[in-house]
């Protein structure tokens, strides 16, 4: 598959235009490795480094358009990886800022080079499994790698009228906020994510 025929079934699906045409703007190549490279457009996921891997582009858009980002919104990913869900943020939020937190230090390390040119876009090597206190709210949170439960804690960290996406187990859970500090939640079954490393 290249990249036209993944952006004609990204469509065919029914995703945002804001969504696919941030698939159209970044290149896959650029955040898998060198050997994956004819691979990169593949709707299937692909391994990066040490157990970490890049979720399948029909996943990673499926979370983006629960995520409903809006431009000029500041947003965390928990579990940036690669950082190829910052890049695609970055596209649909070119005003906002973004926060990505990665674990693994060579990971978020080579991600920073990869985004260096994303001015919006900052990667902090640590445990993101407690969030990011010290710039909440957000307007919208996405824990791309999976938790064991829903981390609830999180929603603390989101603003009124935030969403929060998070792989839970094998399974995409949207979570938004109200006004009231309510939660409206809902599940979307039968995905394989790497767990979170805490």
């Amino acid at each position: 598959m290249n990249k036209d025929e993944l952006l004609a079934s990204l469509k065919k699906k029914g995703f945002s235009a804001a969504v696919i045409d941030a698939f159209g703007k970044v290149k896959r190549e650029d955040f898998v490795p060198q050997h994956l490279i004819g691979y990169a457009y593949e709707d299937i996921a692909l391994p990066v480094m040490e157990g970490s891997t890049l979720s399948q582009p029909s996943t990673i858009a499926l979370m983006l358009n629960l995520l409903n980002v809006e431009d000029n919104q500041k947003i965390l990913e928990i579990g940036s990886g690669s950082g190829y869900v910052l890049a695609l943020l970055s596209k649909i939020n070119p005003n906002g800022k973004i926060y990505g937190i990665e674990i693994l230090k060579e990971l978020a390390i080579r991600s920073r080079i990869y985004l260096a040119e994303e001015k919006d876009v900052e990667v902090l090597i640590r445990d993101g499994s407690q969030g990011l206190k010290e710039f909440a709210p957000f307007d919208r949170i996405i824990v791309s790698a999976s938790c064991p439960e829903v981390p609830r804690h999180l929603l603390e960290e989101l603003r009124e009228e935030g969403i929060l996406v998070a792989a839970v187990k094998q399974s995409i859970f949207q979570i938004k906020k109200e006004k009231n500090g309510e939660t409206v939640e809902t599940e979307f079954p039968g995905f394989v994510f790497v767990p979170l490393r805490s």
